[in-house]
């Protein structure tokens, strides 16, 4: 009798161990939805965020708020500032905790370059966009974006309502 192995197992059962299942799909937690109104995305870049136990945990629960957040570079390191990351149990959260406080991002040094590099540019900022659950580990979506001028915004705007007109009578012509 052939010995199978505890991996081989779990490949029969169809048991999906993210230890052992690579292709995990991403799971997001908070969308920064007005990033996608107010500017236009150039570049998209992922990152770690550096947290603690009890911040990880209140972004699984989905607590967190992106608004009027931005990416800084400084001495070689990128920071997210102000998004707020609540804590998950309020009273068992150390006395000093800042709901927030700049949280450093993990990037390769060659994505840090570029990202500081794009933020000396005139006009370019640098913003979360979503944070998701990726392999059991918390990433934070950041995007090099521009900012939309007013008659921009129109412009998007009216090109979604038509194309939800189009498609409306396109379902009515297929009913009929």
């Amino acid at each position: 009798m052939k010995r199978v192995s505890q991996k081989e197992r779990r490949a029969l059962a169809g048991a999906s161990s993210s230890r052992y299942n690579t292709g995990m799909a991403k799971t997001e937690l908070v969308c920064n939805k007005k990033v996608r109104h107010d500017y236009e995305i150039l570049d998209r870049f992922e990152a770690g965020i550096e947290l603690r136990g009890f911040e990880v945990k209140s972004l699984r629960d989905k607590q967190c708020s992106l608004d009027g957040s931005r990416v800084i570079v400084r001495g070689g390191e990128a920071y997210l500032v102000g998004a707020t990351i609540p804590p998950y149990q309020p009273e068992n959260t150390p006395k000093d905790y800042d709901p927030a406080q700049n949280r450093r991002l993990l990037l390769k040094k060659k994505e840090i370059l570029e990202l500081a590099e794009r933020e000396d540019k005139k006009g370019l900022t640098i913003v979360p966009t979503a944070v998701y659950n990726k392999d059991g580990k918390i990433k934070l979506e950041v995007a090099v974006v521009r900012g939309k001028k007013k008659y921009d915004k129109r412009e998007t705007l009216k090109k979604r309502e038509d194309k939800r007109v189009i498609e409306r009578e396109i379902k009515k012509s297929i009913r009929l």
